[in-house]
């Protein structure tokens, strides 16, 4: 009989509703690999997913026969070629309205706010994508507009997590966005246009690095800081998938 692991492992703790165990583990195998990982050995992997190292051998086998990692000459794993094929697959198929859309539409239906998915575009900011709220009154942004790079809060996200860092700008401005960093979001009424209010969160790539803005905005009479943590919800929903 198998022993009872003393610890939860990563898998067990975050299992699928309704899914496979044995499947939930070999994923968080594969999961245990980080960017500027080459290779792990057996230690790593099972330190990374607190699972049994007789267990790790038993899934990797699986995933070996499946080409999703390979054994190196020196008894370390790397990932196979198996990923790179799907990757290819995933790639040739991604369509990023079909990602960012949903998710945008899903914020509005909680909210009753407009939600759009703002990105760098040279000095400006690019509207990719927009939902309306169903008020008749709101603000009248569409996808394709381009606005300002420094103000309004999709901008000061774009900013405060993007490359640039804000490396000019006087001390005000450094602690500005370094509190929105703290934080992880921004909210702010007339920002951009007096009347307008609005609250923005990162969307970040599965590397880490920033992909765009999230962000819902409304009359500045109808702002409700209770729609700050949907905004969150859905900018997670989307980490990783762009």
């Amino acid at each position: 009989m198998p022993r009872k692991a003393q610890t939860e492992s990563i898998a067990d703790s975050h299992a699928a509703p309704g899914g496979a165990a044995a499947v939930d583990r070999a994923l968080s195998l594969l999961s245990a690999f980080r960017a500027g990982d080459t290779s792990l050995g057996l230690s790593e992997l099972a330190q990374r997913t607190q699972l049994y190292k007789s267990t790790v051998l038993r899934l990797l086998a699986s995933l070996e026969h499946a080409r999703l990692v390979q054994k190196l000459d020196d008894g370390r794993y790397a990932l196979g070629a198996g990923i790179a094929r799907l990757h290819g697959i995933y790639a040739a198929s991604f369509s990023l309205d079909r990602v960012v859309l949903p998710v945008l539409r899903d914020l509005v239906a909680a909210t009753g706010e407009s939600a759009a998915y703002h990105v760098r575009q040279g000095e400006a900011r690019l509207c990719l994508y927009r939902v309306d709220s169903p008020h008749p009154i709101r603000d009248h942004i569409k996808a394709g507009d381009v606005l300002p790079a420094d103000r309004g809060t999709g901008a000061r996200i774009l900013i405060a997590f993007g490359a640039e860092r804000v490396r000019a700008g006087g001390s005000k401005d450094r602690q500005l966005y370094a509190k929105i960093r703290e934080q992880g979001y921004y909210t702010a009424i007339g920002d951009r246009l007096a009347d307008v209010a609005g609250i923005s969160a990162p969307v970040f790539r599965a590397d880490g690095a920033l992909a765009g803005a999230l962000t819902l905005t409304m009359p500045s009479n109808r702002y409700n800081p209770r729609h700050v943590k949907p905004v969150l919800e859905a900018a997670r929903r989307l980490a990783g998938l762009m």
